[in-house]
């Protein structure tokens, strides 16, 4: 194969890859119900209120309706700006019923597009033999899924075919391009999409969604926490 042929099928590859995601954001940060997760507390909260929730300013928290369940939400700052929004059940649940919610959450992430899960070859959801409260009384086991916002705005294709382009031709010359047998062509068509999904995960890692099953008093609960980490604080006020 030639190495024009070649940098043609690193550039198939890569745009197959971007045809995958398909959601379009307005802004390059993590979104809750449509709402940047930025800004300051009382324009977020303004914001939800105008989205049907209603604002407790004594418990600092709202309340209502998402994903067809009642809900608490908690508006988390870091330097006067918005970085989490966590989502809070009003009701918790026995063993068998969190088991079903988590796993039930999990089959939605993973249909929907909006989403790629933050381990690509794990599976979230959880056996019927998965004992929740001795795992986590015992071993202080955590039972959680995490996944990424992702949208053409996460990254430019040209950039990103031309990083890869880069890589592979940093690391081979042209003459093991122009004379590559079927097993370096395999070799080269895995490394294109590691690199392909690496690029793209560096783009939207500071756009994390996960959910965890939390106990008190022998109830459980999912929370979900809407992560924008570019806001999160990362020492700078050490």
């Amino acid at each position: 194969m030639s190495k024009r042929k070649i940098l043609a099928l690193l550039t198939l590859i890569l745009f197959s890859i971007t045809s995958a995601i398909a959601q379009s954001n307005t802004k390059d940060v993590t979104k809750f119900l449509g709402i940047p997760i930025d800004g300051t507390k009382t324009s977020m909260i303004q914001k939800l209120k105008a989205k049907g929730f209603t604002y407790d300013a004594q418990k600092d928290r709202l309340k209502g309706e998402f994903n067809g369940k009642n809900v608490y939400l908690f508006v988390v700052t870091n330097n006067n700006k918005v970085y989490r929004i966590v989502v809070d059940d009003v009701t918790p649940t026995d063993e068998s019923n969190i088991k079903i919610n988590f796993n039930r959450l999990c089959r939605q992430f993973e249909k929907n597009d909006k989403y790629m899960p933050a381990d690509l070859v794990g599976n979230f959801e959880l056996s019927d033999e998965e004992n929740i409260s001795y795992e986590m009384m015992v071993h202080n086991k955590r039972f959680q899924a995490a996944y990424y916002q992702v949208s053409p705005t996460d990254f430019d294709s040209t950039a990103m075919v031309s990083y890869v382009q880069t890589e592979i031709l940093a690391k081979y010359s042209a003459e093991e391009l122009e004379n590559a047998d079927e097993e370096l062509q395999r070799k080269i068509y895995d490394e294109t999409l590691d690199l392909g999904l690496d690029y793209i995960i560096d783009k939207v890692s500071h756009k994390s969604v996960w959910f965890m099953i939390t106990e008190n008093y022998g109830k459980y609960s999912i929370t979900m926490f809407y992560d924008n980490r570019l806001n999160k604080a990362n020492g700078e006020d050490l």
